[in-house]
């Protein structure tokens, strides 16, 4: 194969070929390099290359492979690394200054679960500055590009990991998810993101914006590719506060077998006010796809959504605010002044505002738990609008006039707040010719049921082979 085939090729097709050994990692890694020298120029993906040191890590996994010890799927394929996972002897800067010479002295629990498996880190991807934003806008490293239209957002703050993979510059990418980070660059690249349940992956050595909203999450082009990468890295760990006990499971094992009796809840509340009518059809035609598959789709009354958002900005806000405020009042000015105005108002948040905020989300929680009595699947569009321009403050729906950050983020907010495990697939495109990503969303611990509902749709579908011409 050729270095165009290559990058083409999925993370599961990868690992068959490496397997077979009728593909090596060093030739699949300089695949990825040659394209990442071709394309960085303009996408602006990457806060640090690790040419050299993934070339090493190549070879040795060829040699382990050649020897017999392999070690799985995952062995010899390159990742994506936002840059606000520790790094062992690699910097990690969080999309800051501030943080541009921290050198951790460990790997954070994703990355090392990755490397056991035979995996490894070939750079440190673009993010929001310390992941407080829902475009690719970083004032300290410059904007990143949406490989469909390079004056568009990417969305954030896991830009990078979005765009790495939209451009095949890296075949996976680890991301965050506290308000829709992960769902958000999938969405607008037009990949597959998965925000898994609160605590079902180690937050260690990851940088932190919201204590009791962080998740660690996966950017693909499949939801194969996806379970694939939650098998090596789902699991409890007493570093993470918020790690939760679960069983092991295989997320691939039952992937391809249809779901049965399918029940399909889309909310008639909050969603809809401010939609972009390209959106709102490329939704709609999803769900008359699963009807004619089986499914059933069934509208629902969801009265507390836009309560749960305005809480979940408050804890949001609130948490970072108590996390940079030894950084931020000495230092304010080595922060994007944008950033620094949302950590400031944090602080001004008192305690009462915040205890309330905590009890509306544990009542939206449990609300959210009864609605899924009804229904298997919540589903929702990803971002209320495509692609906006990455300059773009604001942007006009209808007759209304929204901030860009707002509408980034209104709809995904909601499955951070909570904790829910959330998917986002690519489900059409607006006419300007910007992916649209459709949510689907379910009960904590359903991860596995909720990929193979995923997967169904993305196999019965071609938005997710359709690519960036770069």
């Amino acid at each position: 194969m050729d270095s165009e085939e290559l990058t083409r090729l999925t993370v599961v097709e990868a690992a068959s070929h490496i397997a077979r050994k009728t593909i090596s990692p060093v030739d699949l890694l300089d695949a990825y390099l040659k394209r990442i020298e071709r394309l960085e120029p303009s996408l602006n993906a990457f806060i640090s290359r690790l040419d050299s040191y993934a070339m090493e890590k190549a070879k040795t996994a060829e040699k382990e492979i050649t020897a017999g010890d392999y070690k799985g799927p995952l062995h010899g394929i390159p990742i994506g690394v936002k840059d606000l996972f520790w790094t062992k002897d690699i910097a990690t800067s969080s999309g800051s200054i501030l943080e541009a010479n921290f050198v951790p002295k460990e790997d954070s629990a994703a990355v090392a679960s990755f490397q056991k498996a035979g995996s490894y880190c070939l750079g440190k991807l673009h993010m929001s500055e310390f992941a407080f934003d829902g475009t690719s806008r970083n004032h300290h490293y410059g904007p990143s590009k949406n490989p469909w239209n390079f004056s568009k957002t990417a969305g954030g703050s896991s830009s990078g990991s979005g765009i790495s993979v939209a451009s095949r510059e890296a075949p996976i990418a680890l991301g965050t998810d506290t308000g829709g980070s992960v769902r958000l660059p999938a969405a607008l690249c037009g990949i597959t993101g998965i925000k898994p349940t609160f605590g079902l992956i180690s937050r260690f050595g990851v940088t932190p914006l919201s204590w009791s909203m962080d998740h660690v999450g996966v950017l693909a082009r499949t939801v194969h590719d996806g379970a694939l990468a939650l098998n090596v890295l789902a699991g409890y760990d007493k570093r993470d506060p918020g790690s939760a006990k679960t069983r092991d499971q295989d997320y691939r094992r039952d992937l391809d077998i249809p779901p049965k009796k399918l029940r399909i809840g889309v909310p008639k509340d909050f969603i809809w006010e401010v939609i972009d009518p390209d959106v709102k059809r490329a939704f709609w035609n999803s769900m008359a796809h699963m009807e004619s598959i089986g499914a059933e789709v069934i509208e629902i009354s969801i009265p507390f959504l836009e309560l749960c958002n305005a809480a979940g900005s408050i804890v949001q806000t609130s948490e970072a605010a108590a996390y940079h405020r030894n950084k931020v009042i000495p230092q304010g000015d080595k922060y994007d002044p944008t950033i620094r105005r949302r950590i400031e108002v944090g602080l001004f948040i008192s305690a009462e505002s915040y205890l309330q905020a905590q009890r509306v989300r544990d009542k939206c929680i449990k609300d959210m738990v009864s609605t899924l009595d009804a229904v298997d699947v919540i589903a929702t569009p990803t971002v209320s609008i495509g692609a906006p321009n990455l300059t773009d403050a604001w942007v006009q729906i209808h007759d209304k006039w929204v901030t860009t950050r707002e509408s980034l983020l209104r709809i995904t907010r909601i499955f951070s707040t909570i904790g829910f495990p959330a998917i986002s697939l690519p489900c059409g495109f607006t006419d300007e010719g910007m992916p649209v990503g459709l949510q689907l969303a379910s009960r904590p611990f359903s991860d596995a049921m909720l990929a193979k509902v995923a997967n169904y749709y993305q196999q019965t579908t071609s938005w997710h082979t359709q690519l960036p011409q770069l």
